[in-house]
């Protein structure tokens, strides 16, 4: 059986799969997919930390139960930036980002449908976790291009280096396992 780190999240007990990244640095798994009880306690918690906001703005896909949840116990909006081009999508638009957790280049998109309601409105930009950066980055990007307001960044854990930024709302610390 592999390594685990235990914490609390939300006042949820979990243990996180230790996984390998590189052959320098290891990451705990957090993977709310599935997990009704913490993606239920982490958007409360979450919502009693942020601004007011018209609208929730995360990219697929860890992010989605919380983004949808932090919607349906307040703002009543939210939107997906998509990996990939689907057939319904009209006119997309896309910005590029680096991730952690991926070994090359992604691209996220808009639909016509989502980027054309953003203008003017107070967006929340979330996502289950923040390490480097660089997807919060590519989200605060697409919604800028077309005239959100960017009224708070939130996530559940702030891993590594992002527990020390004053610019994002998170619940727990999460730390990164060098080898």
């Amino acid at each position: 059986m592999g390594e685990y780190y235990k914490m609390t999240i939300a006042g949820c007990e979990r243990e996180l799969p230790i996984c390998p990244i590189s052959d320098k640095l290891d990451i705990a798994g957090f993977v709310m997919l599935g997990d009704v009880e913490i993606t239920e306690k982490t958007a409360e918690a979450l919502l009693a930390k942020c601004p007011e906001h018209d609208v929730v703005v995360t990219a697929e896909t860890k992010g989605i139960p919380l983004c949808y949840e932090m919607a349906r116990q307040g703002c009543r909006r939210y939107i997906v930036a998509r990996k990939s081009v689907k057939a319904y999508m009209r006119n997309p638009i896309h910005v590029e980002v680096k991730s952690i957790t991926t070994d090359h280049l992604q691209k996220l998109y808009l639909a016509e449908d989502d980027y054309k309601g953003l203008n003017g409105k107070r967006v929340l930009i979330v996502d289950d976790v923040i390490s480097t950066g660089e997807s919060l980055a590519a989200m605060e990007d697409l919604v800028k291009q077309f005239g959100g307001i960017i009224v708070g960044r939130a996530c559940v854990l702030a891993e590594g280096d992002a527990k020390d930024r004053d610019d994002i709302i998170y619940l727990e610390p999460l730390p990164l396992f060098f080898k």
